[in-house]
């Protein structure tokens, strides 16, 4: 696994993520699901922005540690916002959830997936998607571009394909062609959709563009939040 995070978070790495592959494919994408505790008296996104102007410092986000989904996801909201928010590191996904299920913690990024059935069972309250479009296991919640007011606000998590840099070009076009053959199965895709993972199946071009854009993305949030491994 490779994540778009680490350059900017280990000096150190053992290789360089464009140039020691080559893409293949973006396969899935999926949003992270921004929860709050219910007894925070905020029932939007911008009654939280709201609420964190005023109590800056005192409000704090679960996460399973420097450089994960819900680390980066709560910097970038705290950097678009400008609120201040305090990072409670935790062992794993699971543990930054209970957390927040317990009031440990206020909030936190969370996939859909993840945190769905506690949502329904009233244990936690979603505000928003982050995606750049309403997810369809939960289309009553907006976006936190449409939110929050934050222009191009856009995170997903992914999934795709790399392979070693110096592959053949026959060989990445014939590995893209079966991936993208599988993706667009009706079970496949039926499967995919029960998990709130959307199909992509994007070119080796169009993955490479993402890639970069997310390097960007993810050096700019830890260059402003001062982020460093664990």
């Amino acid at each position: 696994t490779i994540q778009t995070s680490l350059p900017a978070l280990r000096k150190n790495l053992p290789y360089d993520i464009i140039k020691d592959f080559a893409p293949v494919s973006l396969l899935i994408d999926y949003p992270l699901l921004l929860v709050v505790h219910p007894s925070v008296p905020a029932k939007s996104v911008k009654e939280l922005i709201a609420l964190a102007k005023a109590r800056p410092g005192q409000i704090n986000y679960g996460s399973s540690g420097a450089g994960s989904a819900a680390h980066l996801n709560s910097e970038l909201f705290k950097s678009e916002t400008r609120i201040n928010l305090v990072h409670v590191p935790y062992k794993s996904i699971a543990n930054a959830v209970i957390g927040t299920i317990a009031g440990e913690n206020t909030l936190g990024f969370y996939s859909v997936s993840t945190i769905l059935t506690h949502v329904k069972t009233g244990k936690l309250r979603a505000l928003a998607t982050t995606g750049a479009k309403r997810s369809p296991s939960v289309p009553d919640l907006p976006t936190i571009a449409e939110a929050a007011g934050v222009p191009g606000y856009d995170v997903m998590s992914w999934v795709g394909v790399l392979v070693p840099a110096g592959t053949p070009k026959s060989i990445i076009t014939k590995l893209h062609g079966e991936f993208t053959r599988v993706l667009r199965l009706p079970d496949v895709k039926e499967r995919l959709a029960s998990l709130d993972f959307e199909s992509v199946g994007s070119t080796p071009e169009e993955f490479a563009t993402y890639m970069k854009k997310e390097l960007a993305t993810w050096a700019r949030v830890m260059k402003e939040s001062g982020i460093k491994a664990d």
